[in-house]
């Protein structure tokens, strides 16, 4: 996959999330809506999504330029980069859209104070290629690595604790925490769960833990948290086409979940966050008879 060469580009690609509580969402019986504006940055060919620069939504999350999916493609329709609009936002238990798009007007493109996203010389790695081994900190403040899991099949995500739109962070660590349950009903053992965070600064071992039990209650079982300092994060990301950009307090990233077999060899990669808790299983359990 080709490097991103331009900031702009790299922002039209990112999606991005940021809560204002550190606390996990939770989980409401209605849906939520807030005005927003913004300025449009890009619009996706088939009208389904938008990358737009919103202004900070009080109460829920600052500044910063993201993806938003649309229920309704048409309201897209006449909606060009550089225009100004206004929208609703609505956030349900399991995702989010925006909906009643207006143009307000045409400005020139919002400049954001960004940090470009990490880059390596080294090739993307691919299924069949062994993941370097790298030190993490986890939730319990020890020092792990991956080779610390060989001889089982591991999953692993990305994540920061202030991601607040339910169909980015929080719908990784949903999907985690079902895929928890399906392997406890399978005959195969050799499998563990293992969810990084690339916030490591804000997301220490205590966060970690308290964030942690949100999702998984008190089943612990082969589940655990972790964070990639920003050293392993410049080496790790770029191999894995992981996107990562902190606009000033803000993060914007994409999706990235790898299976490696029992000898730390990747077996698959789920781009984005459309693969199921049923996928994830299936995977680990073939994963586990490497």
């Amino acid at each position: 996959m080709k490097h991103i060469l331009l900031l702009a580009a790299a922002l039209a690609m990112l999606t991005g999330c940021k809560r204002e509580a550190s606390a996990p969402p939770v989980p409401t019986a209605t849906n939520q809506t807030y005005a927003v504006r913004g300025g449009v940055k890009a619009v996706a060919p088939n009208l389904r999504t938008a990358t737009i620069h919103h202004q900070t939504i009080p109460g829920y999350m600052m500044e910063m330029t993201m993806d938003f999916p649309l229920q309704n493609t048409n309201e897209l329709r006449g909606i060009s980069p550089g225009d100004e609009i206004t929208f609703t936002l609505v956030v349900g238990e399991n995702d989010d859209w925006i909906q009643n798009i207006r143009r307000v007007g045409h400005a020139a493109e919002v400049i954001t104070k960004s940090s470009a996203p990490f880059h390596s010389m080294m090739p993307e790695l691919k299924p069949g290629d062994r993941l370097p081994d790298y030190e993490l900190l986890d939730e319990d403040g020890k020092h792990i690595h991956f080779s610390d899991f060989h001889g089982r099949a591991l999953a692993f995500t990305f994540f920061f604790t202030r991601c607040p739109l339910p169909d980015y962070c929080p719908r990784m660590n949903k999907n985690f925490a079902e895929t928890q349950k399906l392997l406890a009903t399978n005959a195969t053992t050799n499998w563990q769960l293992l969810c990084l965070s690339f916030d490591p600064d804000f997301d220490q071992p205590e966060m970690l833990r308290n964030y942690a039990s949100f999702y998984r209650g008190n089943s612990a079982d082969r589940w655990l948290f972790a964070a990639a300092a920003t050293n392993v994060l410049a080496e790790l990301a770029p191999r894995l086409d992981l996107m990562i950009m902190h606009e000033g307090a803000t993060i914007s990233h994409n999706l990235r979940t790898v299976v490696l077999d029992t000898n730390g060899i990747i077996f698959r990669q789920f781009d984005g966050n459309d693969w199921t808790p049923q996928q994830l299983s299936d995977a680990l359990v073939q994963a586990a008879r490497q």
